[in-house]
């Protein structure tokens, strides 16, 4: 009788504190997301083209950092307090940028293929030569300014998908597909008639990538499977609907607020996901503060390096220059590549953005294997050299197995953007650049 009751009050008290903790995760997560819509509101207003995201993100650690020295408590309980929205965050952000990816076949279809397998062979190259020059870059200047390694804080990891959480999508999929195929509204197949399916089987699709072994996710990372997902269903659907799939692809990223597609709802998280990234900033900060030497001269290496060597190999290979100076920031990250390459008369932007989500995938898909080939084992090289390289793509598939290099990622995803806006934004570096192109 006793063990009953006992039993009772601890199921109960479980009950209890899994409600306090949901309640906690979207009172954390609303916070967040509405301090990014109201910075980006502002930012409009004033018509500032810097990403607000990228601003929110400093400002909180900035925030932090002062409530640390000042009050080290009320930074704690800030953290804490924030602990369950960033987890769930953390758990889901690969797939806010798959978007871009899924919609990647509409942005390259008509460029020649000639110029299509230089551009890529440029992408490849290039992102592995600055992959390896970030890195070895801040290796180098730890060296020389002789600061000792110390540990990365401990990151927690989110809990992995359950089989009851596939199954479930498997089944909001395959019912909202069909409901689609069978029911469109009264004005025909659009982008809300797509949304429920094209939105549960990108969401699907990275469950089954992450549920994958090991071995496999190593070849073929999660964000793959995700955009791959999307793609075959906008396929399946724009053949049984005879709508054709560009139509469809263009129903999954609209960017229009009154009729918003599946990526549209995803990706109005990414803001978000670069808020979130000063709490994981802030765990790091003794790591960050040891090594803003080598952080800060590494990125600014590799950011110059990367628009040099892409406006060199172009040349070589004979791209087109007006394509050449299209694909120049390919390593920043989409915003801030688009106002780069706004500098550049006669860049066409549809072909930054696709070289830039061209550079994320393959640094998606291969920046592991090739960290451990050059021996790059700890948290700040590895992630330095990530998002360097393959901005807020290389950042989302290397985190999502280390989460300790995350914060590392953070600072050179919002670094490489800064320095490069800044350095395209003078004359004489233009000038330099369209020179070595031709």
């Amino acid at each position: 009788m006793v063990n009953s009751v006992s039993n009772e009050g601890g199921s109960v008290s479980v009950r209890f504190q899994s409600v306090v903790g949901i309640l906690l995760m979207l009172l954390s997560l609303g916070i967040i997301l509405a301090m990014d819509k109201i910075l980006e509101l502002a930012f409009l207003a004033a018509a500032i083209k810097f990403p607000s995201a990228i601003f929110g993100m400093f400002c909180v650690f900035s925030i932090l950092m002062i409530l640390d020295s000042l009050v080290p408590s009320a930074a704690t309980s800030l953290m804490n307090f924030f602990e369950p929205g960033n987890m769930f965050i953390q758990r889901w952000f690969p797939v806010f940028y798959v978007p871009v990816l899924v919609v990647l076949p509409l942005s390259v279809k008509d460029i020649p293929l000639a110029s299509g397998v230089k551009i890529c062979f440029i992408i490849v190259v290039g992102w592995l030569a600055t992959l390896s020059v970030a890195g070895c870059s801040a290796i180098a200047v730890r060296k020389i300014v002789k600061t000792e390694m110390i540990a990365a804080e401990p990151m927690p990891k989110p809990s992995p998908f359950s089989k009851f959480e596939v199954w479930t999508w498997t089944g909001i999929f395959l019912v909202s597909f069909i409901s689609a195929l069978l029911y469109p509204t009264a004005l025909g197949t659009n982008a809300r008639t797509c949304l429920p399916f094209l939105l549960a089987v990108t969401v699907l699709g990275y469950m089954v990538g992450s549920r994958l072994p090991s071995d496999i996710k190593m070849a073929f990372h999660p964000i793959i499977c995700c955009a791959l997902s999307a793609d075959l269903a906008a396929l399946a659907f724009g053949y049984l609907s005879k709508s054709g799939v560009d139509a469809i692809l263009g129903y999954y990223l609209t960017k229009v607020s009154s009729n918003p597609g599946a990526g549209d709802i995803l990706m109005g998280f990414l803001g978000s996901v670069i808020i979130s990234f000063a709490f994981s900033m802030f765990k790091q900060r003794k790591l960050v503060k040891r090594h803003a030497t080598e952080i800060f001269s590494s990125v600014i290496i590799s950011t110059v390096f990367s628009l040099y060597s892409t406006a060199l190999i172009g040349r070589l290979v004979g791209l087109e220059p007006a394509l050449t100076v299209s694909i120049l920031p390919r390593c920043i990250t989409v915003a801030l590549a688009l106002s780069i390459v706004s500098f550049f008369e006669g860049a066409n932007p549809s072909l930054t953005a696709a070289a830039v989500v061209l550079s994320g995938l393959v640094g998606a898909n291969f920046v592991q294997t090739v960290l451990d080939k050059l021996r790059l084992n700890d948290p700040i090289a590895r992630g330095i050299a990530t998002a360097s390289s393959a901005h807020g793509l290389g950042t989302a598939a290397l985190s999502a197995k280390e989460p300790e290099a995350l914060p590392f990622c953070a600072i050179a995803y919002a670094l490489t953007g800064i320095f490069g806006s800044l350095i395209c934004s003078v004359p004489a570096v233009r000038q330099s650049l369209l020179l070595i192109v031709g």
